[in-house]
């Protein structure tokens, strides 16, 4: 089985592709300077589903999401964008916990796997 692999650099890949296994690599919001959590995770959020569609997939078909929060205070926040998102009956396998992110600007990261 071949593994395919999209938005590559030296360090890493966005996506990587196994068979019918969609991986994407932690993703950050691509303006985290003067937002605040929701924006950020809905700006995640749209990243992702670009991502998805580009190797044939959709929200609906993700098994399982990891989110790191910055701050717990950020939950609600995001959960709010999270929630209007995932579509009903969707809903993946999810973990969602607090950590230091790469640089203070970022407040959330979500990582999914999904189904092709």
């Amino acid at each position: 089985m071949t593994v395919e692999r999209r938005h590559t650099s030296r360090r890493m890949s966005q996506v990587v592709v196994h068979g019918d296994t969609i991986y994407l690599a932690g993703i950050v919001s691509d303006e985290p300077v003067s937002e605040h959590a929701g924006a950020q995770t809905r700006n995640i959020l749209e990243k992702i589903d670009r991502y998805l569609a580009e190797v044939g997939s959709d929200r609906s078909r993700i098994l399982s999401a990891t989110i790191w929060l910055a701050d717990m205070t950020c939950f609600d926040a995001m959960n709010a964008v999270w929630d209007e998102w995932v579509p009903e009956g969707s809903a993946p396998a999810r973990a969602c916990v607090e950590s230091r992110l790469a640089h203070p600007r970022y407040l959330v990261e979500i990582r999914v796997i999904a189904a092709r």
